[in-house]
């Protein structure tokens, strides 16, 4: 499982394979593209979606830096309880440390989607982004998050759908060969347009859905980009020559402001029968 305070930095960048050295890396990636307006947007109207009130119990999965637990802990109030749940203890670390310094009753626990250490029908809402692109059992993700919300309980999943990306400027094949590469090594590149059926298999009702096209700007794309070169040269999809006029052609991309990297996230409100 993978945290879900990762703006699309690539599914390269997982965070439970993430070692304590490339923390402080990765939570200035995530902390830079947290402030990108497309991923402002989708949280805000996740939020707004979801509708957690005062005195609920709100779990969000894949809790990275702790930011929207905390904007849980806002709405529950001290009657209610939010709660983050990573597979990486250093990311709850960090996640504690930002919620002390805030004075914020967010609560951080490590653990997988696919145990989580909650009773049935325990949670009132549940928030998980961009975790589904990481998992091998997306069906058996979505049947412990109803495991523990209770009937009526509401989910908002959020994922990326690898397959819209775009990239400008670039050789179209080279930039093809290294988009093959990214979804050959990603369990679930499409995930944003399989969330709605897998909600309907474990038996909820869907109420909403969105959509936003997260537009990356240089410094918040360029470490996937890294990441995405460098597995395509090491697969052989590209040789190391088409790498280096791929960069030469981005950088002057970047450069004169002539320039598109995106990709698309889809997100589903769903509620417990």
């Amino acid at each position: 499982m993978a945290h879900g305070d990762t703006p699309d930095i690539g599914p390269s960048f997982h965070a439970e394979h993430v070692d304590s050295g490339q923390i402080d890396m990765l939570v200035a990636i995530l902390d830079v593209q947290a402030r990108l307006p497309s991923i402002q947007r989708i949280r805000r109207w996740a939020h707004e979606a979801l509708a957690v009130t005062a005195g609920e119990r709100a779990l969000d999965i894949g809790s990275g830096t702790g930011s929207e637990v905390m904007a849980f802990a806002e709405r529950v109030g001290p009657d209610g309880e939010a709660v983050g749940i990573d597979p990486n203890p250093a990311m709850v670390d960090v996640a504690e440390q930002r919620a002390e310094a805030a004075g914020s009753r967010a609560r951080y626990l490590g653990g997988s989607v696919y145990q989580l250490p909650f009773p049935d029908g325990y949670f009132d809402a549940i928030r998980c982004e961009r975790v589904y692109q990481h998992l091998d059992d997306p069906a058996a993700a979505t049947a412990e998050i109803a495991r523990v919300l209770r009937p009526g309980g509401r989910v908002l999943l959020i994922d990326s759908d690898w397959h819209t990306a775009i990239t400008h400027p670039g050789d179209p094949a080279v930039v093809g060969a290294m988009s093959e590469t990214l979804l050959a090594n990603t369990p679930n590149p499409a995930s944003g347009r399989r969330l709605r059926g897998l909600l309907v298999a474990a038996d909820f009702e869907i109420d909403d859905m969105g959509s936003e096209a997260v537009i990356w700007d240089p410094g918040s794309a360029l470490p996937l980009y890294g990441e995405m070169t460098a597995r395509a040269v090491a697969a052989g999809a590209i040789t190391a020559a088409q790498h280096d006029q791929f960069r030469a052609d981005l950088d002057a991309g970047i450069a004169a402001g002539d320039y598109h990297l995106s990709v698309t996230m889809f997100a589903v409100l769903a509620h417990k029968r």
